[in-house]
């Protein structure tokens, strides 16, 4: 995945990142990114690291819906290797909001678009987050995986 380190949108949400122990801050350079982005490529890098500064459930939801509407609406390719993760971070929050049925379907998609990534660390990571995520669900229900269960004893 390549994304560009001197865009402005992308080094103002780096910039964000290296502050983020402090949200105050780490929220007001992610804010700006957003109010200067150009595109949907850069409204959905913007818009991905505003929702993980939120102060409710529902505003992080709406977030992650805006950062994944505005990643499926480029079609050059290049938020190709987003999509897994914007499913997934929907889904969090759908389960959150116990929308157990559209995490289920965002848990799907990520699973779907997860082949669109290179193997290595990113992916091992990103899959790893949609079997947590199928695991939380699965334990919203109250349903038993007994595939997992015994894979792990």
């Amino acid at each position: 995945m390549h994304v560009d380190p001197d865009n402005p949108v992308v080094a103002l949400c780096a910039a964000g990142m290296a502050v983020d122990g402090d949200p105050e801050q780490a929220r007001a350079l992610f804010m700006r990114a957003w109010s200067i982005h150009r595109d949907d490529y850069e409204a959905s890098i913007a818009a991905h690291f505003l929702a993980r500064h939120q102060p409710t459930g529902e505003e992080t939801l709406a977030w992650n819906e805006r950062a994944l509407r505005h990643a499926t609406m480029v079609t050059d390719g290049r938020t190709t290797e987003f999509l897994a993760s914007l499913y997934l971070n929907v889904g969090d929050s759908y389960l959150a909001a116990h929308r157990t049925d559209d995490a289920t379907a965002a848990a799907r998609l990520a699973r779907t678009h997860l082949a669109a990534l290179p193997a290595g660390g990113y992916r091992d990571f990103v899959e790893y987050g949609i079997r947590r995520l199928e695991d939380r669900i699965l334990s919203a229900r109250g349903d038993v995986d007994l595939t997992r269960e015994q894979a792990t004893s």
